[in-house]
């Protein structure tokens, strides 16, 4: 009852993409004016053909079957694809089971995403880990000798 079988849907990549599914594009496609990250929704698939039609802020892009690997269901993401994105309700996990990703940088972007609601869910400890950021990571960009 809480997940029905979709009337229409197609296989692809691994993935199952059905009508009023929230897809996210993950790389750039210039031809199509769509870019990583961009969020739509599934709004009609060719049975025949299995090309999907996707709505990105009211702009149906068509997309051939062989094109679906460039999106991927969107019900939940990272916090990095989710960079330069804001979002109504973010939920972000913080445990002490997921050690490396406790960083304060991350914490930051996270909570920033939400518009109206951010919640954390894990443990104080954790939360106390990623705040203190006693980690640095060293970036090896070479930014400096570029600029000389």
């Amino acid at each position: 009852m809480l997940n029905p079988r979709p009337l229409q849907a197609v296989q692809r990549f691994g993935s199952t993409f059905a009508v009023g599914d929230k897809v996210m594009q993950i790389e750039n496609d210039y031809d199509k004016d769509v870019y990583n990250g961009d969020i739509g929704f599934v709004r009609s698939i060719d049975d025949d053909i299995g090309d999907v039609s996707i709505d990105f802020d009211g702009r149906h892009v068509l997309f051939a079957a062989h094109e679906l690997d460039k999106v991927v269901l969107a019900y939940a993401t990272t916090i990095h694809k989710a960079q330069g994105c804001e979002y109504p309700a973010v939920v972000i996990p913080v445990t002490t089971q997921h050690y490396p990703m406790l960083q304060r940088n991350l914490i930051y972007t996270g909570i920033t995403r939400g518009r109206q609601l951010v919640v954390l869910v894990g443990q104080i400890k954790a939360l106390a880990i990623a705040v203190k950021g006693q980690r640095s990571v060293t970036r090896w960009s070479k930014l400096a000798d570029w600029l000389r």
